[in-house]
C-alpha cells in the first residue's frame, strides 16, 4: 500500500512540476508588471493541523521566497498545539510568528493579506465565510461542506466580495489531470459509460490521535467555540481531534476521500453533481467508538436532468484492506482512461468480433500517455510535501498576486459538497439522495437532509 502510494505520489510530482512553468500560472518574471507585485503577503494559519504541518506548510515553503509570501500568526484553540505551531513556524521562517488564541484575535492583526485553512471538516466552509469578511484571500482544505446551509452559505460570502480562495482539490493543478480533463472534454473519449473510485487502505490507526488525545483538557481549549454551529454536546477529546470518526464533525470516507476523486467527475464533464445516490457498509472491523463507517460502497446517476443518457460512478472504500489502493479509471465503449497507469488504451473497448455480430463496426481508442506535456518540468524545486499540493499551493498564490481564477474556485467546492452531502444522506438515512435545484437542498425520503 505505501509503496503503491508513494509511487503514485512521485509520479504526480512529475506532473505537477511542469505547472510550475506556466501551464497553470505566471512565470516569476510577470510578477513585476503586477500592482503591487513587490509587496510581501502575510498569511496567517488557521489551525496546526497535521495536514499543515507536514504537506501543506513544506508546499508553501516550496514557493513562498520567490513569491514573496510570508507567515505572520497562527490561531489554533488549544494551547498546545498553538504554542507547538508558533515554535516550529518561528523555527522555519526565523522571525516571530503571532500566536492567537482564535480567528478574532488573527483577522484583528494589521495588515493581513491571506489565510491557510486547515481545521476540522465541518469548519472549512465557515472558517471561509470568516476570511473573505475580513477582506482575506483563503487556502481552504477539503471538504469545503458537510451540510447545504453551510456550503450555500459559503459560496454566497465569497461570491459578494474579490477574495481568492482555492479549495484543497489539488487534483485540479496537476499535468495529467488537466490532460485527461482536455482529452475527454475534446471528443477524444466518447460519452463517458462508467467510472471507478477506489480508496482502500489497511490502517487501524488511520484518523486516530491516541497520544494527542490524553494531552487534550477541556480547560485548554474552547470547546464551544470549536463546535461552531453544530449542536452542543459535552466536551470529548476524541471528537475534538479525531473527529473524522465522528459525524456531525466529518462525513468521514466521503468528505476526507471521495471530495478529491468526485471533483474530476464534475471537473471532466462540466456536470455540477450526481442526479441520485444510493450507499451501503457499516462498521465491520474498527470497533472503537466511531461513528463514521470503516467500509462503503457509493453509487452515483450521472447526466443532464430529465435526460436518458447518463453514467453510473462507483465509490469504494475499506480500511481492512488496501487491495486496489486508490484509483480513478473512467470508460467508455471504445476503452479506459486510466489515472493510476496514465494511460488512454482500448481496454475493454468494441472488438471488431462483438460488433460484427449487430451490424457495427469496432471501436477502439488509440493508446494515449496522459503525462506527456511539451512544458519542461522546473528543476530545483524542494518538492517536500507532494508534488500535487505544491503546484496547487502555487497556483493560489500567482492567484493572490494575479487576481486571476485559482484552478479549484469556490465553485468547485461547492460541487463536490453537494455529491458528498448527498453520499452521506444515503449513508444516515439508507435512502437514494436527490438534490433539489429550486432549493439547493439534497433530499432523502422526502426530507432535506441535515443531521
Amino acid at each position: 500500500m505505501e509503496n503503491s502510494r508513494r509511487k503514485f505520489i512521485k509520479q504526480s510530482a512529475i506532473f505537477a512540476a511542469a505547472t510550475y512553468a506556466g501551464t497553470m500560472g505566471m512565470s516569476a518574471k510577470s510578477y513585476g508588471r503586477i500592482i503591487g507585485a513587490n509587496d510581501r503577503v502575510r498569511v496567517g494559519v488557521v489551525g496546526f493541523s497535521d495536514r499543515f504541518k507536514d504537506t501543506l506548510l513544506p508546499c508553501f515553503l516550496n514557493n513562498n521566497k520567490e513569491l514573496n509570501f510570508d507567515i505572520v500568526g497562527l490561531s489554533d484553540l488549544w494551547n498546545y498545539r498553538r504554542d507547538l505551531g508558533v515554535a516550529h513556524l518561528n523555527a522555519k521562517f526565523g522571525h516571530e510568528i503571532k500566536a492567537c488564541r482564535n480567528n478574532d484575535e488573527l483577522y484583528a492583526m494589521k495588515d493581513l493579506d491571506a489565510v491557510i485553512i486547515s481545521t476540522a471538516d465541518f469548519q472549512h466552509a465557515l472558517h471561509t465565510i470568516e476570511a473573505v469578511k475580513a477582506n482575506c484571500d483563503a487556502y481552504v482544505e477539503k471538504p469545503f461542506a458537510e451540510t447545504m446551509d453551510d456550503a450555500k452559505a459559503a459560496l454566497k460570502a465569497v461570491k459578494a466580495t474579490d477574495r481568492i480562495v482555492q479549495i484543497g482539490s489539488q487534483r485540479r493543478s496537476g499535468e495529467n489531470y488537466a490532460n485527461a480533463a482536455k482529452y475527454i472534454q475534446d471528443g477524444k473519449f466518447g460519452p463517458i459509460t462508467a467510472v471507478d473510485l477506489v480508496w482502500n487502505v489497511n490502517q487501524p490507526g488511520r484518523w486516530r490521535r491516541p497520544d494527542l488525545v490524553a494531552k487534550l483538557k477541556a480547560e485548554d481549549t474552547d470547546w464551544k467555540r470549536f463546535l461552531l454551529n453544530r449542536p452542543s454536546e459535552a466536551f470529548d477529546p476524541r471528537k475534538y481531534l479525531e473527529y473524522r470518526l465522528f459525524w456531525p464533525y466529518s462525513s468521514g470516507m466521503p468528505g476526507q476521500w471521495m471530495s478529491h476523486q468526485i471533483d474530476t467527475v464534475h471537473w471532466f464533464t462540466n456536470l455540477k453533481h450526481p442526479r441520485s445516490v444510493v450507499a451501503n457498509g457499516g462498521i465491520y472491523t474498527w470497533k472503537d467508538g466511531r461513528r463514521n463507517w470503516d467500509a462503503m460502497v457509493a453509487v452515483f446517476d450521472y447526466g443532464q436532468p430529465n435526460s436518458e443518457d447518463g453514467f453510473q460512478v462507483t465509490f469504494t472504500s475499506r480500511m481492512q484492506n488496501s487491495v486496489g489502493d486508490v484509483g480513478e479509471v473512467y470508460y467508455s465503449n471504445g476503452g479506459e482512461l486510466n489515472l493510476m497507469t496514465n494511460k488512454v488504451s482500448p481496454k475493454g473497448g468494441l472488438r471488431q468480433q462483438e460488433a460484427a455480430a449487430m451490424g457495427m463496426k469496432a471501436n477502439l481508442l488509440t493508446e494515449f500517455d496522459l503525462s506527456k506535456t511539451e512544458i519542461k518540468a522546473a528543476t530545483g524545486a524542494n518538492m517536500g510535501g507532494d508534488g500535487l499540493t505544491s503546484g496547487h499551493m502555487r497556483n493560489w498564490m500567482e492567484c493572490v498576486r494575479s487576481r486571476k481564477t485559482p484552478n479549484a474556485p469556490v465553485e468547485a467546492g461547492y460541487s463536490h459538497s453537494i455529491a458528498n452531502i448527498m453520499t452521506n444522506a444515503a449513508v444516515r438515512t439508507g435512502a437514494k439522495s436527490v438534490f433539489d435545484e429550486g432549493r439547493q437542498e439534497v433530499i432523502a425520503n422526502g426530507k432535506v437532509f441535515k443531521y
